[in-house]
C-alpha cells in the first residue's frame, strides 16, 4: 500500500512539474514550431542551411538580442527588427558539412522577453561519399 502511495505521489509530482514548464513556455512569449531539426545522414559538402520558425505569442514587440551558436561550424542568421505580436520570422542556421562525422550543436537564443536563452538543437551525420582507394564500396 505504501508503494502505491509513493507512486501516486511521484505521478502527481511529475504531472505539476510538466505542466509548470509548459506553462512557462508559453510566457515566455516566443514560440517556436520545432527546437531540434535533424539533418539525418548528409554528404559531405552538401547544403547544410535549415531553418526554425518563431511566433510572438506576447502583447509586446520581440526582439532577438543575440543567437549564437556552440562553435564556429554553426552561423545562425536572424531578424534584428522587433517582431509584433502574433507575427511569425525564421532563424536561419547553416552547418559547415565539410566536417564529416556525426554532430549535434547548439543554438543559444537570447530575447527580450526572458533572462535565459532558448536552446534550439540541430544534429545529423555527414558521411564522404567519395570512396577511398583500396577499400571495397558496400553494396
Amino acid at each position: 500500500m505504501k508503494k502505491l502511495a509513493v507512486i501516486l505521489s511521484m505521478f502527481v509530482c511529475f504531472a505539476t512539474c510538466s505542466f509548470a514548464q509548459e506553462e512557462e513556455k508559453q510566457e515566455s512569449g516566443v514560440v517556436f514550431e520545432n527546437v531540434v531539426y535533424d539533418y539525418g545522414t548528409i554528404n559531405k559538402g552538401s547544403d547544410g542551411k535549415c531553418a526554425f520558425t518563431f511566433t510572438n505569442t506576447s502583447d509586446t514587440p520581440l526582439i532577438l538580442t543575440n543567437v549564437r551558436a556552440s562553435c564556429g561550424c554553426t552561423v545562425p542568421s536572424w531578424p534584428r527588427e522587433a517582431i509584433n505580436p502574433g507575427e511569425s520570422n525564421i532563424i536561419d542556421v547553416k552547418y559547415n558539412t565539410e566536417n564529416v562525422g556525426h554532430f549535434t550543436k547548439r543554438i543559444s537564443v537570447f530575447t527580450n522577453k526572458q533572462d535565459t536563452p532558448i536552446i534550439l538543437t540541430i544534429t545529423g551525420k555527414v558521411v564522404d561519399p567519395t570512396p577511398v582507394e583500396g577499400v571495397p564500396e558496400n553494396k
